[in-house]
C-alpha cells in the first residue's frame, strides 16, 4: 500500500505546486486522503475532493441531527437540550458552512475541471482550519451537556 500511496503523493504534489494546494500531509490529517490509494484514478484531485466531501457531509448530517433532534438517538436528545444561544449560533453556522461546501460540488461534479477541483479543496481547506475549532466548541458544549446531566442524574438517585 505504501507504493500506491507514495504514487499519490507524487501525483498530487505536481497539482500542490501548480494550484497551491494544502500538503498531501495537511490534507490527510485533517480528511484520511490517502484512502484514495486504494483505488486506480487518473483524476486524483476529483477523488481527494471526494475524500474530502464524505468527512464534510458527515458533520453536516451530525449538525442537522443536532438542530434538528427529533429523530435523533436519545443520548443526543438529551444533550442538545443544555446548549446555549452561543452554541446555537455555532451549529447554524457550521451548517450554513457546510450546506454551501455541499451545493458547490454538485455543480463541481457535473463537469470535470482541474482547476475548479484545486480551488474548491483549498477553499475548503482553509475553512475547515475554522470548522474544526467550532466543531470542537460544539464536542465541548456536549460534554458540558452530559457532565450536567450526569450531576443530575446522581442527586436524584434514590438507590
Amino acid at each position: 500500500m505504501s507504493e500506491k500511496i507514495d504514487n499519490i503523493k507524487k501525483e498530487y504534489s505536481k497539482f500542490e505546486k501548480k494550484y497551491k494546494l494544502p500538503s498531501f500531509q495537511s490534507l490527510n490529517y485533517d480528511f484520511d486522503v490517502e484512502k484514495i490509494a486504494e483505488k486506480e484514478t487518473e483524476l486524483v484531485l476529483r477523488e481527494m475532493r471526494k475524500v474530502i466531501m464524505d468527512k464534510v457531509i458527515a458533520y453536516l448530517r451530525f449538525i442537522e441531527m443536532l438542530i434538528n433532534p427529533s429523530n435523533a438517538p436519545m443520548f443526543f436528545i438529551a444533550l442538545a437540550k443544555y446548549f446555549t444561544t452561543e452554541d446555537k449560533k455555532t451549529l447554524e453556522s457550521l451548517y450554513s458552512k457546510l450546506g454551501e461546501f455541499e451545493l458547490n460540488v454538485i455543480e463541481i461534479d457535473n463537469e470535470y475541471n482541474e482547476k475548479e477541483e484545486a480551488e474548491f479543496i483549498n477553499n475548503l481547506y482553509k475553512d475547515w482550519q475554522k470548522i474544526k475549532k467550532d466543531m470542537k466548541k460544539i464536542v465541548e458544549a456536549l460534554r458540558r451537556g452530559w457532565r450536567t446531566k450526569s450531576r443530575k442524574n446522581e442527586k436524584g438517585y434514590l438507590g
